[in-house]
């Protein structure tokens, strides 16, 4: 199993910053993915961006190009979503996930291909 707690969360003006965290505990897994995906009152888990496990590769969401940036500590034990130029709609609660794979992790967009999930934290920005 894999424990992960987000926090970072907060209100923010729009035009402001915020950085998530995600701290990973528990098995580890020789391949995998961890990803930021976000959800907003009465709209689906949309994908935010993700980051390989050697910290080499990141996915971004188009709309969230040049805005965000997802990175992670040399221990590679927690992740980082920089959140910068925030807008209204980027309002939502934000979760970390780990996708753990056999091999290569082919599918990171996803939320469906994800296995283990935080609890999440609340974003809010005002206009």
């Amino acid at each position: 199993q894999v424990q992960l707690v987000e926090s970072g969360g907060g209100l923010v003006q729009a035009g402001g910053s915020l950085r998530l965290s995600c701290a990973a505990s528990g098995r580890t897994y020789s391949s995998y993915v961890v990803g930021w995906f976000r959800q907003a009152p009465g709209k689906e888990r949309e994908f935010v961006a993700a980051i390989r496990r050697g910290g080499d590769t990141a996915y971004y969401a188009d709309s969230m190009k040049g805005r965000f940036t997802i990175s992670r500590d040399n221990a590679k034990t927690t992740v980082y979503l920089q959140m910068n130029s925030l807008k209204p709609e980027d309002t939502a609660v934000y979760y970390c996930a780990v996708d753990a794979c056999i091999a290569y992790c082919s599918v990171v967009k996803v939320a469906t291909a994800y296995d283990y999930w935080g609890q999440g934290t609340q974003v809010t920005v005002s206009s």
